[in-house]
């Protein structure tokens, strides 16, 4: 019997399975002391977007965190290939994984000593802030009890499962009756959120922080797309402060490209709607995911 695979799928052990059946062991370092390396790819409309940028990040992130599952990089791209093939999803946010595993020696605290081991799992695309939102004006609590983890404690650049703080301020945002938020390092500058980059307009000039973040695929291609717009694009420490004086502010995500927001705390932008540079640029990065160069299509079965 053929199994169902339409509300997501999953590739354990060389098998893909239905989601819902995909599991790791209680005693897994994933599980027990969040130790993973991972990403995620978006696919939009039967393709992977620029999925070299993404195994790029990936082996960089395993890389940094000293981990090894065992295969290839073409191994780990057939294996996503073949289950997002399986699921039949045409647009999907499909997620690779390198867990540190279990001790193969039993009750060894040493990290060397685990089996790591890779696994993927796919659902349906999932947005960070849903397109309706969007289009009505999407709010961003500025987290005020939660700060983010700092760099030299847990590197962000390394993308991993360490979102003790960002489910804090989660708390807080929703608490406040906002989408989502965004965290302040120790010194008040601007980082990330949950899954996402931040970014402020000022005139001609794209400003995106550089410290405490993930550098992330999206924010390249919204990067990319601002400076082909004729803007100027800085990466830069960004205090809190400067959204007093921003015209807009947008975010990047692999969860749905890029999102104008309309109110960041208290400061309402664009009368409570999508500024224009934002709506340009959440235009052209749905452009760019049909361009041919972007893609890598998959072969459904």
């Amino acid at each position: 019997m053929t199994p169902d695979l339409k509300h997501g799928a999953a590739w354990m052990k060389g098998r893909i399975i239905p989601i819902a059946e995909a599991s790791i062991g209680v005693t897994d370092w994933g599980l027990t002391h969040s130790d993973v390396a991972y990403d995620v790819v978006p696919v939009v409309q039967g393709a992977f977007f620029r999925l070299d940028a993404y195994l790029d990040r990936f082996e960089s992130s395993m890389q940094a965190l000293r981990m090894d599952p065992g295969l290839t990089r073409a191994e780990i791209a057939e294996a996503l290939h073949d289950m997002v093939a399986a699921s039949g999803l045409t647009d999907a946010y499909c997620a690779m994984v390198t867990a540190r595993g279990t001790p193969i020696i039993p009750g060894s605290r040493d990290p060397r000593d685990c089996a790591n081991h890779f696994y993927a799992w796919c659902v349906p695309y999932i947005h960070v802030i849903k397109p309706e939102t969007l289009d009505e004006g999407a709010s961003l609590w500025i987290a005020e009890h939660t700060r983010r983890i700092p760099p030299d404690s847990v590197n962000p650049r390394a993308k991993n499962y360490h979102w003790g703080d960002f489910t804090q301020g989660l708390f807080e945002a929703k608490d406040h009756g906002y989408e989502t938020v965004v965290l302040l390092d120790h010194q008040g500058n601007l980082t990330e959120g949950p899954g996402f980059n931040i970014f402020l307009v000022e005139g001609n000039t794209v400003i995106t922080p550089d410290t405490g973040v993930l550098e992330g695929i999206s924010r390249r291609t919204a990067l990319d797309i601002c400076a082909g717009m004729g803007l100027e694009t800085r990466v830069e420490p960004v205090p809190v402060s400067r959204l007093d004086s921003a015209d807009e502010v947008f975010l990047t995500s692999s969860g749905g490209g890029i999102l104008p927001i309309t109110k960041a705390g208290t400061r309402i932008f664009g009368n409570g709607k999508p500024g224009p540079v934002a709506t340009r640029a959440r235009e052209t990065y749905w452009h760019w995911t049909a361009r041919p160069e972007h893609r890598t299509e998959i072969a459904y079965r």
